[in-house]
């Protein structure tokens, strides 16, 4: 009988070299490249960070999720971008995940500043808040655009994957397609969602 070997104190192990190859900073720039495996790797460690930064900011669930996953889909688009001699995956991340939160809180107090201007029946705005206003609404038209431009089943299968936070399989389910035909329209889709903003910015 064939006994199975002992590994050498400090000797690396299969699954040690594999966990440091998954590092976020090589899994960004595999990401760049399109890769989908990449991404699900990177999602899984970034999420929960995310997330929190992005709760501790916004102090809503409902609104915090809704801006992680843009914040997600902004990681897949922009992974490209990522200048590892900057700074770390994760902080290049997480200040994403921060100027997104807090973008949300200058929407959401212009939106109230201008309601309760015009409660007041005042009719002039400051110029700083119309401006921003109007960038973050250009930029919500940019992307309801650009999902317009995608076929059916790309655009349900982005909308319920990366703003619903659904799984593959859960998509595939919800919409009755192969779960490697979802894959497959979901990565055409996110291709042609990009090269749409692109074209835009």
């Amino acid at each position: 009988m064939v006994s199975r070997a002992r590994a050498l104190p400090g000797a690396r192990t299969l699954d040690d070299v594999t966990e440091s190859a998954n590092t976020p900073e090589l899994l960004l720039r595999r990401v760049g490249r399109r890769d989908e495996q990449a991404f699900a790797a990177l999602y899984d460690l970034v999420a929960g960070p995310v997330l929190g930064i992005v709760a501790t900011v916004l102090r809503d669930h409902a609104q915090s999720e809704e801006v992680a996953q843009e914040v997600l889909l902004e990681i897949w688009l922009k992974a490209a971008q990522f200048d590892e001699h900057g700074r770390s995956a994760l902080a290049w991340v997480l200040t994403i995940a921060h100027r997104r939160a807090v973008d949300r809180v200058r929407y959401q107090h212009a939106n109230v500043e201008r309601e309760n201007r015009a409660g007041q029946l005042e009719p002039r705005h400051g110029f700083d808040d119309v401006v921003e206003t109007t960038l973050d609404k250009l930029e919500h038209e940019a992307v309801r655009h650009a999902l317009d431009g995608l076929t059916d089943l790309q655009r349900r299968s982005i909308v319920l994957a990366y703003y619903g936070g659904h799984t593959y399989r859960e998509v595939s389910e919800a919409l009755d397609k192969p779960v490697g035909t979802i894959k497959t329209r979901m990565r055409d889709g996110l291709l042609r969602l990009r090269e749409s903003l692109g074209e835009r910015s």
